[in-house]
């Protein structure tokens, strides 16, 4: 014998059940079927609704009624050929008439019983039950309809009775025993109490009752039939990327569900489990789908993790107190007065100081619980021992699920590792003596971002997922994304990652795409965008919340620069191209690191300095290694090195500046490079990594240029150029006529740092300095007499994207 159990969205319509009936006559040609379904979808809450109507004295109920009765009507008449439908639509009316009676007198006395609602819902399954033998009856199939309410007995806790297995195992039994039909069809979800009067087993009940019967009548087999093939890693809602569970335990099972997998109702598996029986749960849109065998001796796939799961609306209530320490009884007041007001307890967390219990309730509890508890601590409260029970709301629970997690070290540190690098704060712990459970709590705001980055962190072994928001997509921006686009099949294959980038802005336009940028088309998407407001931009990234986010900063925009602090205090990792943030004041360079180490947040700036060139990381790899910068030589500067490297009097030094920018080797306005402000800052922040606490002041500027050059507009600054040739020329031409080379050279020696034009004889380190390079000279302890070298290409809007793409992918990793 073998039980099938249809759900709600199985049954929701005339074309649905169709494929529920094909599925019960494929089933019943191997073995005698037992059938228990739900209400059509939507139903059940449809008849509360016309219950609460009703007892608040609001007519429209009578709407609501009407609305029931022509679904159930039509559905009979899609379903059952013309011939065949008087019967069944008489049944039908006169039960509609019967629920609309109920609903009348509820609207007359303005109350509505708990006992009354379940008289109220239990039509839904009758009425879908019999729509069904209907069908099936119509193709000449041999079918029985049976009332559950007289095989299965309950208290009379109404709207969440508690079953009588004895009473209800020999009624199931012998009731069974003695049919002989190929197929019985049960409404689910209902029941009786000693006195005959409905009950139901709580929502989700269908699935208990197909349990219960599979249980009293030795099944071979459960089926529950849902939308969804199987139970899932995570809800797919959440998580594109869940995946199906072949098999799991009945353990397993049972925690997934109590902490908010919908697939299955949480008492269904204590039945079938005590007597083995396996449950598969398959999907009535795709019966071809292998689906999720529950059973006892599940074979496991090596992965300590089965699955993750989130109940949400949950409150924590703190009970604490001095008084509370060494003193036995506290928490068994505590749960008693929870108990006295039927309010479950999802979870527990105590301190070991006894100074403090934490425990998890459903919120709409909250405010009984409050009032009980208060109560029960009054006289505590009054004399100081106990603090006034406090609640924290707007929480969710998310659990780890699996028995191979068992013995097996480091899950935890994983689990709380990943949350904590993407910046979800965990309130309270929960992790049974069994170890098949890691609970906690967490922020409502956060369950999507933290499900996705438990999920990647355990179950994804193709690829981990970055969400890349880039601000300023000009010259090296575009290149920025053309790479990321070129690279896409390299870091996924190679890497395990992938950088989906949900939002780029340029001064004018912003645009956020959650499935992606297209980076072939961006322009135009951003085309299509909203006006640029870096507030609104910050503000966007931390309402999504996205796991592994990571802000790229290819602008030299201060606002931009001074948003940092916010990004970093939500986990969200920063790459700046823009050199601002990290040449502010040292107070600010300093938040910035310490907010990254406290935030678990990434902060990476490489092309502050060297455009491409690994000057930083190298440095940062000398500190770490213990090692200490003691003096750094370098030219800084590729539009400086361009411009001495070409200048040779045959075009006038105006002419070259021009070549320089033309090629996108300048910053935007040329003077911050050729005022040498450009190089102290990259010195600035060298000696800042370095140790040293140093502000922009502190350097000394030698400068080349005519003061008259710095003064008014770009336009202005070429003219001028223009006018101080001499002075130009006769710099190369001193230069030259000793045979050395004019070089920007900034220098950090012992605390000390400058930056300024020099001649650099041939024997030099920087002699050799051609085009657009940059060179660092690191003499530290370990390179004393030969300084360790950093050479390249230092400008260019290329090896700067490259740059800023490596920054990236660190911060990913």
């Amino acid at each position: 014998m073998q039980v099938l159990k249809f759900g709600g969205s199985s049954v929701a319509n005339a074309e649905n059940i169709e494929k529920v009936v094909t599925i019960i006559q494929q089933k019943s040609t191997e073995e005698k079927t037992i059938v228990v379904v739900s209400a059509l979808g939507g139903m059940t809450d449809l008849l509360l609704e016309c219950g609460a109507l009703a007892s608040m004295g609001d007519e429209g109920y009578k709407d609501k009624l009407h609305v029931a009765e022509a679904r159930h009507m039509e559905t009979v008449k899609a379903l059952v050929p013309v011939i065949q439908q008087s019967r069944i639509l008489s049944h039908v009316k006169t039960q509609c008439n019967e629920l609309e009676d109920i609903c009348n007198g509820i609207f007359l006395l303005k109350e509505l019983s708990a006992a009354t609602k379940d008289r109220i819902v239990s039509y839904g399954e009758l009425l879908s039950s019999h729509i069904i033998v209907a069908r099936l009856a119509s193709l000449n199939l041999d079918v029985e309809w049976k009332d559950a309410r007289e095989l299965i007995r309950t208290n009379n806790n109404h709207t969440n009775a508690t079953v009588n297995f004895s009473a209800s195992n020999e009624l199931i039994a012998a009731y069974f025993k003695e049919s002989n039909h190929i197929v019985t069809v049960l409404p689910g979800f209902i029941a009786f109490d000693e006195n005959r009067k409905t009950t139901t087993l709580g929502r989700g009940g269908s699935d208990y009752t197909s349990a219960i019967i599979a249980a009293a009548v030795d099944a071979k087999m459960l089926e529950i039939w849902t939308d969804v093939s199987g139970m899932m890693t995570a809800d797919p809602r959440l998580v594109p990327t869940a995946k199906a569970i072949p098999r799991i335990s009945y353990q397993e099972a049972m925690e997934l569900s109590h902490f908010g997998a919908k697939v299955i109702y949480p008492p269904t598996i204590q039945p079938v489990m005590k007597k083995e029986i396996p449950v598969c749960i398959k999907n009535t849109f795709a019966p071809a789908d292998e689906g999720t065998l529950i059973e006892s001796n599940r074979s496991s796939n090596g992965k300590n993790i089965r699955g993750i799961s989130s109940v949400n609306e949950i409150v924590l209530l703190s009970l604490e107190g001095s008084g509370m320490v060494g003193i036995p009884g506290f928490s068994k007041r505590l749960f008693e007065a929870l108990a006295q007001e039927k309010i479950n307890v999802i979870l527990i967390t105590q301190g070991s100081s006894e100074h403090s219990i934490c425990v998890g309730i459903d919120q709409q509890n909250s405010s009984r619980a409050k009032q009980a508890i208060d109560s029960t601590f009054s006289h505590e409260i009054e004399t100081g021992k106990v603090e006034p029970l406090s609640i924290e709301t707007g929480l969710s629970i998310i659990a780890l699920v699996g028995d191979n997690m068992k013995n097996h070290t480091g899950i935890s540190g994983k689990m709380f590792g990943a949350l904590g690098r993407n910046g979800v704060n965990v309130r309270a712990i929960a992790q049974g003596s069994s170890e098949r459970n890691i609970s906690t709590v967490i922020s409502r705001n956060d369950v999507k971002k933290a499900i996705n980055v438990l999920h990647e962190e355990f179950f994804e072994t193709s690829y981990k997922q970055l969400h890349l928001f880039v601000t300023g997509v000009g010259n090296v921006g575009s290149k920025l994304l053309a790479q990321i686009y070129q690279q896409q099949a390299y870091l996924q294959e190679h890497l395990r990652m992938q950088i989906k980038v949900v939002g780029i802005a340029n001064s004018k336009k912003m645009v956020f795409i959650d499935e992606g940028v297209d980076l072939l088309n961006w322009k135009e998407q951003l085309q299509q965008g909203v006006q640029m407001n870096i507030r609104e931009f910050i503000e966007t990234i931390h309402s999504k919340n996205l796991r592994n986010s990571v802000f790229a900063d290819v602008t030299a925009n201060d606002e931009i620069a001074h948003s940092y602090d916010t990004l970093l205090q939500r986990s969200v990792s920063i790459v700046a191209c823009n050199k601002i943030a990290c040449s502010a004041p040292y107070e600010y360079y300093r938040k910035l690191k310490d907010l990254a180490k406290e935030y678990n947040a990434q902060f990476f700036f490489e092309t502050n300095v060297g455009a491409g060139l690994p000057v930083i990381g190298t440095l940062n790899d000398l500190l770490r290694s213990g090692d200490q910068i003691n003096r750094i030589e370098a030219v800084l500067s590729g539009t400086l090195n361009y411009v001495f490297n070409n200048y040779d009097g045959s075009k006038t030094f105006a002419e070259v500046v021009q070549d320089a920018q033309d090629e996108g080797y300048t910053e935007p306005d040329p003077r911050l490079d050729l005022s040498g402000t450009d190089v102290m800052r990259k010195i600035m922040i060298l000696a800042r990594e370095a140790g040293e606490q140093l502000e922009m002041e502190d350097i000394t500027n030698k400068s080349f240029m005519p003061p008259s050059c710095m003064q008014g507009s770009v336009a202005d600054f070429y003219a001028e150029m223009k006018k101080h040739e001499t002075h130009f020329a006769g710099l190369y031409q001193e230069a030259n006529n000793a045979g050395n080379k004019l070089k920007f050279v900034a220098s950090y020696n012992n605390g000390k740092a400058s930056v300024g034009l020099q001649q650099i004889p041939p024997q030099h380190d920087l002699y050799h300095l051609y085009g657009k390079d940059n060179v660092v000279l690191f003499y530290t302890n370990r390179y004393v007499e030969q300084p360790l070298v950093v050479k390249g290409a230092g400008a260019g809007a290329e090896v700067t994207a490259s740059g800023v793409f490596a920054d990236i992918i660190r911060a990913g990793r």
